[in-house]
């Protein structure tokens, strides 16, 4: 075990050296105090004279000397007081997964490291030891995972589509590395610089919201600065140390296990933005996120061919079954997502509520496309014609048609359409999106909203806002699809891997988008026209809009 210990002994030698810059700093703090002291002494045993140009300096040293140990007491307890920044988690209890806390527990046993003090899930692709021993931090609501204090060791955190989606042996495997890295967080110097490290970082937060408190700031700042090499060295050092326990406890697997994270992460990835996201848009969150990546990774396992032979592992044990209840807690992991992910609010409501896999071609799909084709034909209504326009009722309004939009968007009659559809899609999206936040919870990544979930750090948003030309030609589909499922008896349906799907005949159609291209970026409606030809959708009926 040379490797393991040489890189615990590299980690602490850079934790110390952390911590000789937090002795300095309180030796510099302390160094006006002590000059202070000394020239009173001095003059009360008669050694240094009174009077003149002494007074003024024992008066002058010992005021600098009061006001250095009020700032460095204010910095050392906003340091001490602030709360670190932690990983958004569900928290998982012995009870709910006494399976899962067997296997970290045995596994830790065989690195022969403290086991961690609790688990947690977080809802994505990644697994890392949390040290939430901080003063600041509430204690922690975890049973413990082994037969010491709670919280004197860090909080196993585990991406929840592993669970789903690798087998038992492959996340015993991929968490090996993981859990092995209690070895060196156990000791003292190490975790004593890192709560000082993070302290000075939740310092320079509290410090930035609250101007009163730019000296600590600054204080804090300055620390981080003198700090950073050597707390990257330590981490450095600690994960090496990991590593090298690790290597003797299922190193095969490990292998299979990196594997199968790439996919996993790419799974999730298209899980989320083209899944999930179409629903969080509309104020519904998928509530078996987690079950969902299963099937889009297997879907994936079916049409590339670099993932052939993967499809055969579902025959083992998924990791799941290690969970008693594992439909709660994908739920749970669900919601946390769509929060950290959307920004949407804690709890469910009219504007905010759960929709199933089942659910979700007729609640979200074709909810969306009609939705989408109601915002189309009020901003259509907005821009006035410069030829005749086809499938106008009596009276003022136009009937929501897709002659009408092929009408306006290809032939001589679309000069400037095109650009002016797009500003006032986007003018229109951005309204409905502040009406959301000022209705409710929906702005979690608003300038002005808490940045905070339950006093944790937030991951970033998916997907940056939608371009013009992305959102006319999202309307423009949308608007097509609910023609065909009106007129040509086609369904909405999802894929797991591309999000909404039009299905005509139960096959997916997906080469709509190409013919809606052609229409909206060279003004060219042929192929649109004959898509619709071949599907037998009737362009000149009113399509039906929410």
């Amino acid at each position: 075990m040379a490797g393991p210990e040489a890189g615990a002994q590299a980690a602490r030698a850079r934790a110390l050296a952390v911590l000789r810059i937090r002795s300095t700093a309180l030796a510099v703090a302390l160094l006006p105090a002590a000059a202070a002291v000394v020239l009173l002494a001095g003059t009360a045993m008669g050694r240094i004279p009174g009077g003149g140009g002494w007074d003024t300096a024992r008066w002058a040293l010992t005021g600098a000397a009061a006001l250095v140990l009020l700032l460095a007491a204010v910095v050392t307890l906003v340091v001490v007081r602030a709360r670190p920044a932690l990983s958004p988690t569900v928290p998982i209890p012995e009870e709910t997964a006494p399976d899962l806390y067997r296997l970290v527990r045995d596994l830790a046993e065989r690195l022969d490291v403290p086991a961690p003090s609790a688990i947690a899930l977080t809802p994505d692709c990644d697994s890392w030891l949390e040290d939430r021993t901080h003063p600041a931090h509430d204690p922690p609501r975890e049973r413990p995972l082994a037969r010491r204090r709670s919280g004197a060791t860090p909080v196993l955190v585990i991406g929840s589509p592993f669970l789903w989606w690798m087998r038992v042996a492959e996340l015993r495997a991929l968490l090996a590395p993981v859990v092995a890295g209690t070895g060196p967080s156990a000791n003292p110097d190490i975790a004593a610089a890192r709560r000082f490290v993070r302290g000075l970082d939740a310092a320079v937060a509290v410090a930035a919201a609250r101007p009163a408190l730019a000296f600590v700031g600054w204080a804090a700042r300055t620390l981080l600065r003198s700090c950073r090499d050597h707390a990257a060295e330590m981490e450095r050092g600690v994960a090496a140390a990991a590593s090298e326990r690790s290597q003797t406890v299922d190193y095969g697997l490990r292998i299979v296990a990196q594997e199968q994270v790439g996919l996993a992460y790419a799974g999730w990835d298209r899980l989320l933005n083209r899944v999930a996201l179409p629903a969080w848009r509309m104020g519904r969150w998928p509530s078996r996120l987690d079950a969902g990546v299963v099937s889009a990774l297997t879907e994936l396992s079916r049409r590339d061919r670099l993932a052939e032979g993967f499809t055969s592992r579902l025959g083992e044990r998924p990791a799941c079954d290690l969970l008693e209840e594992p439909g709660v807690i994908d739920e749970a992991a669900s919601l946390l997502a769509a929060r950290l992910f959307h920004g949407g609010p804690p709890e469910t409501g009219p504007d905010w509520s759960p929709v199933a896999w089942s659910q979700y071609p007729e609640e979200v799909v074709d909810r969306t496309w009609r939705l989408e084709a109601a915002r189309l034909h009020r901003v259509l209504d907005d821009i006035p014609a410069t030829g005749a326009v086809p499938g106008v009722r009596p009276g003022p309004a136009a009937a929501p048609t897709v002659a009408r939009v092929l009408d306006r968007l290809a032939g001589p009659a679309r000069a400037g359409t095109g650009e002016q559809l797009e500003a006032r899609l986007s003018a229109e999206v951005a309204r409905e999106a502040a009406r959301e936040e000022g209705a409710g919870d929906r702005g979690a990544f608003t300038a002005t909203g808490d940045p905070w979930v339950d006093g944790l750090a937030p991951l970033f948003p998916l997907q940056p806002p939608r371009s013009g030309r992305e959102l006319l030609t999202d309307h423009v589909t949308a608007m097509v699809c609910c023609a065909a499922v009106d007129t040509a008896g086609a369904l909405p349906g999802l894929d797991w891997l591309d999000g909404p799907a039009l299905l005509v005949g139960g096959v997916r159609r997906a080469d709509l988008a190409h013919s809606v291209l052609s229409l909206i970026e060279d003004g060219d409606g042929e192929p649109l026209r004959a898509w619709l030809g071949e599907v037998g959708v009737r362009p000149e009926k009113p399509v039906r809009l929410v």
